[in-house]
């Protein structure tokens, strides 16, 4: 049991881009961290449990915080989530997401985009990393995908024209362009990465 957790947190610790030593972290439970967890739906609660018990077997400090995200419409008339999920994210600063369903014709956004939005997260960060003793069809995978979260497709603006027909606006920015490079190269910065990608769509957008 701890050869498999010490494979686990230097997996975790090249995932995070974290430096080469690791040490466990000695905390009481008065000074663990808060953390909001969103259990999600569909498959969500069940994934975010099975997460949760990989982080009391590392005895990760954390005391979680438990909220359940909706839309809800204000009086304005604009697409929110549930105050008591913002006011605990805006607290903690940190939180733990399951999947959320998307509703086919429900009348309000995503719930992902939704999330985004409302605490601009516009960085996606996908380390991938080859895990020592897990064999797959590549050996030596060490990248990490950021990708630009709220622009393009994910701008959510979409209405009907007539009958059968739908358009779907891509909206890109300079500024949130300009925003994603530069987490790009303070990430490659900060975590001793010498090489940065542009990836784009146009070839199929």
């Amino acid at each position: 049991m701890a050869a498999a957790l010490t494979v686990w947190r230097s997996a975790v610790q090249r995932l995070l881009g974290a430096g080469r030593s690791w040490s466990p972290v000695s905390r009481s439970l008065s000074e663990a961290r808060t953390v909001t967890l969103i259990p999600g739906d569909g498959i969500g609660p069940e994934i975010s449990e099975a997460v949760v018990k990989i982080f009391d077997a590392a005895e990760v400090p954390i005391r979680w915080e438990e909220r359940t995200v909706t839309a809800i419409q204000a009086s304005s008339g604009q697409w929110i989530i549930p105050p008591e999920a913002t006011e605990s994210m805006n607290a903690n600063k940190i939180g733990l997401k399951g999947p959320l369903k998307t509703p086919v014709a429900a009348g309000h956004p995503s719930m992902n985009l939704l999330l985004r939005k409302t605490f601009d997260l516009y960085a996606n960060v996908r380390p991938c990393v080859s895990i020592e003793g897990y064999k797959t069809p590549y050996s030596g995978v060490d990248l990490v995908t950021i990708r630009e979260n709220t622009e393009g497709e994910y701008s959510g603006i979409e209405h009907v024209i007539v009958d059968g027909v739908v358009q779907s606006i891509k909206l890109i920015t300079e500024d949130a362009s300009r925003r994603i490079a530069e987490f790009a190269f303070e990430y490659a910065r900060n975590n001793q990465r010498s090489t940065v990608t542009a990836v784009h769509k146009a070839n199929i957008m």
